[in-house]
């Protein structure tokens, strides 16, 4: 009998070793499109309420200093699923990075595919235009190697059923609704699953249910806010458009923005008036109440299904988007509504805090690897924040780095806690921004000019010159002189 007994023990003892499922922890990847830090509750908006995403920032680690790497869709989402810099991947445009990468650098979902998890991807991880690969249900430009399945959540988008308005270019509102990259708003019939989120949410949940019993690594990516501002008609309640407070407008704002630093929309080039850009307010902040209300039915699954005790949970969005600050629109700028980013990471057993050390979304990567315990590529230029999640006060970066591109012409940012440098062109003859973010966190007294700031200019434009053969020194084997 005793041989019996220990034969049992040794047998169990050897499951355990090879690993139960139980063993690994899932990963929950939440990315919202176009959402910047300033429409969240959770971060500094008292009007635009998000209850869900506040709860899982008060449950996880919540970055005050998370920056992207480059403030357009495509470009942002193949720096953060590779773990390169765009410089390094060069994919500075909308592809999915994968054909300068190659097919033996593996993105962070391929990794855990390659370590036994299920990982799928439900809706734009990589990048998809919007709104024509929504309104289609096509894959965009995805990277099918990362993924054991894909789900596209076809929607109508700027044609939704319900009334319409197009709040630029539109002076005398002859047209209603047009589709493309522009602030169309929509109060959609429907309800949420006539539209692609709707979709997503149910979809994401499925999933949860059907593969709660092995690990998995489950990406969702909703939508909105990006244009069209479209979403069912009830979430329009809370943000009547005649209440909407406008950022403040400063006389001669852009006399000292160098002419590559005005935005590519604005509301002179987009001719709104003042109530277009309250409409356009009151139909961003409604877009991201509905995708907050979706955000909280996946989480709602994961707590259903009882898998919040082993699964990491990661909230945040590709790039900011202008609401008007500087009179700008959108994203593409290196200003802080557009570069800085929402991020929230949530570790079963880690204790909920608010963290201010730099961060980018390339760290996304090895944070989440280190933390399933898997090994990856040490030429990722991305740097774990596992040291964050332990102790808040730690500093993983005390720079950010960002970069972008407009017109032909490249310009880069360094943001210090002291600091935001802006420089357009890699000669800075473009222009450049120097601002005091402890006195002016706005960005309306550009320094640059100034000789009492020289030598700081000075000092950032070594800096800069450092941070370009840095990101730039990778294994890739890119020969940037072909650019």
């Amino acid at each position: 009998m005793m041989r019996y007994a220990i034969w049992f023990v040794l047998i169990w003892g050897m499951t355990q070793l090879h690993g139960q499922s139980s063993d690994k922890y899932n990963v929950l990847f939440i990315i919202s499109d176009d959402l910047t830090t300033t429409a969240l509750s959770a971060y500094e908006n008292t009007l635009s309420q998000t209850p869900n995403i506040d709860k899982l920032a008060s449950e996880g680690m919540k970055y005050t200093r998370a920056y992207c790497q480059f403030p357009v869709c495509g470009p942002s989402r193949a720096s953060l699923m590779f773990g390169y810099y765009p410089h390094a991947t060069t994919s500075l445009s909308y592809t999915s990075g994968r054909e300068n990468v190659g097919p033996d650098r593996k993105s962070w979902a391929e990794l855990f595919k390659d370590n036994g998890y299920y990982t799928a991807r439900v809706s734009k991880i990589f990048h998809m235009g919007i709104p024509i690969h929504i309104e289609e249900g096509s894959d965009g430009t995805d990277d099918e190697a990362s993924w054991t399945e894909r789900f596209n959540s076809q929607g109508p988008e700027w044609q939704s059923e319900g009334d319409a308005e197009l709040v630029q270019n539109n002076p005398y509102g002859e047209i209603e609704r047009k589709g493309g990259n522009v602030m169309t708003i929509v109060k959609a019939d429907g309800g949420d699953m006539a539209q692609s989120d709707g979709k997503t949410a149910e979809k994401a949940s499925e999933l949860i249910r059907k593969h709660k019993n092995k690990p998995f690594f489950l990406a969702v990516g909703f939508v909105r806010p990006h244009v069209p501002f479209v979403a069912p008609r009830e979430y329009f309640d809370a943000y009547p458009h005649d209440q909407m407070v406008l950022p403040p407008m400063v006389h001669n704002d852009w006399d000292d923005i160098p002419a590559a630093g005005i935005n590519y929309v604005t509301s002179l080039n987009a001719q709104m008036s003042e109530e277009h850009e309250k409409k356009a307010v009151a139909g961003y902040y409604a877009s991201v109440a509905f995708m907050d209300a979706q955000v909280g039915k996946v989480l709602k699954t994961l707590e259903e299904e009882g898998l919040e005790d082993n699964t990491i949970v990661i909230f945040t969005s590709d790039h900011g988007f202008h609401l008007g600050e500087h009179r700008f629109w959108m994203k593409v700028s290196l200003h802080e509504e557009s570069a800085r980013v929402p991020l929230i990471i949530k570790v079963p057993g880690k204790e909920p805090g608010v963290c201010h050390s730099f961060a980018e979304l390339i760290d996304l990567y090895p944070t989440v690897a280190e933390l399933a315990g898997l090994d990856y590529s040490p030429h990722l230029q991305g740097k774990s924040l596992v040291p964050t999640l332990d102790d808040p006060s730690a500093k993983v970066r005390d720079v950010a780095f960002s970069v972008s591109r407009y017109r032909g012409v490249e310009f880069f940012l360094l943001r210090t806690e002291k600091w935001a440098y802006i420089q357009y062109g890699e000669d800075g003859k473009a222009g450049k921004e120097l601002f005091d973010m402890e006195l002016d966190p706005k960005q309306y007294n550009n320094l640059a000019g100034n000789p009492k700031f020289q030598h700081i200019m000075d000092e950032f434009e070594e800096k800069l010159r450092e941070k370009l053969r840095e990101v730039r020194d990778n294994d890739l084997g890119i020969d940037y002189t072909a650019e």
